[in-house]
């Protein structure tokens, strides 16, 4: 097929926010370097990262104008140079820059298929939400069967996942969400759901477990519900693997370690993941190949929004009123 030199992208104006993105329609269509692939964007995945940037709190971070998004599927179109794997007309997911836009290029070793049968907006999360989850859970989070997780924004993309990987493995799960999406949690097999909008989470970990805690507690939400998490951690043993910080930062000292929070608090980046460690990594991804084929995560049914509709979408997330992945479509 023939490309086009300019496409509709989005881009974000300001260090402001989303409601800073717009859309514009004369961006040079990337060219593939060595070792990349350009595809024609099916779909865009929406991530609180967008929403980082959009505000200049991701680190490293591009600075603005910049073409927002960074995940996506659709169709490789046209390889660089020294690229022996995936080659044009083959269905692909992945993470680059510029995904909110009509073209995008992709390094072509980390191009994941699209899984036969599956539409490229279902293959959303194979890449940023599933292997998040999963390595919160397994080698950092070190769950295992009889153990208990408690886990935030359970109804997002990357809380749905946690909640499916974590009873494959034979874990109790207590999730929190909005009363609005308690029913969602439940049918994902959560054991508890906790209204993450009010009460005393703490505490009501604590009942859950006999007054033991939570053996592991995967924390995206930060702000004020990062010192609920550290309090529903069982003392000594209990682990916090922390990944976002959707409700702002929050602080704790070395004091507290020692006379409050006797547990273990483990960051984590799932970008740094793949690159310091990517041994890790491509284990990681062949266990998610394995679960995905035994059907424990389904192809995503995200809730697709037209690409001029970005900012909305953005909204949406950062205000917690989605529920499951958003997706773009150009």
């Amino acid at each position: 097929m023939s490309i086009p030199a300019t496409m509709r992208a989005l881009q974000q104006t300001s260090f402001n926010g989303p409601q800073d993105m717009r859309l514009i329609t004369d961006a040079p269509v990337p060219v593939p370097g060595r070792g990349e692939v350009l595809i024609r964007v099916a779909a865009a995945g929406v991530n609180f990262a967008d929403i980082s940037k959009a505000y200049g709190t991701f680190l490293g971070g591009p600075r603005p104008p910049y073409l927002a998004g960074f995940e996506a599927a659709g169709k490789i179109i046209a390889v660089g140079d020294a690229v022996t794997g995936p080659q044009p007309g083959a269905r692909v997911v992945g993470i680059g820059d510029g995904a909110f836009a009509e073209y995008m290029v992709l390094p072509a070793a980390a191009a994941m298929p699209v899984p036969p049968g599956w539409r490229e907006q279902q293959a959303l999360g194979l890449v940023v939400n599933w292997p998040t989850a999963l390595a919160a859970l397994r080698p950092l989070g070190g769950i295992a069967a009889g153990q208990t997780v408690l886990i935030h924004a359970a109804a997002g993309a990357t809380g749905q996942a946690a909640v499916a990987i974590a009873k494959h493995y034979g874990a109790t799960v207590i999730a929190t969400a909005s009363p609005g999406k308690h029913e969602t949690v439940l049918a994902l097999g959560a054991d508890h759901v906790l209204d993450s909008l009010g009460g005393d989470l703490a505490a009501e970990v604590l009942r859950l477990t006999g007054g033991t805690g939570a053996d592991l507690v995967l924390e995206s939400a930060g702000g004020a519900t990062f010192g609920a998490s550290l309090a529903a951690a069982k003392r000594v043993t209990g682990r916090v693997v922390v990944y976002g910080v959707a409700g702002g930062e929050a602080a704790i000292t070395n004091w507290e370690l020692v006379y409050k929070h006797q547990i273990h608090i483990i960051g984590f980046n799932i970008g740094l993941l793949i690159q310091a460690a990517p041994q890790i990594f491509g284990e990681l991804m062949g266990e998610l190949s394995a679960l995905t084929a035994a059907g424990v995560l389904t192809p995503s049914r995200p809730t697709a929004y037209d690409l001029p509709d970005g900012p909305k979408a953005l909204a949406e997330l950062e205000t917690r009123a989605s529920v499951g992945k958003l997706a773009l479509l150009p």
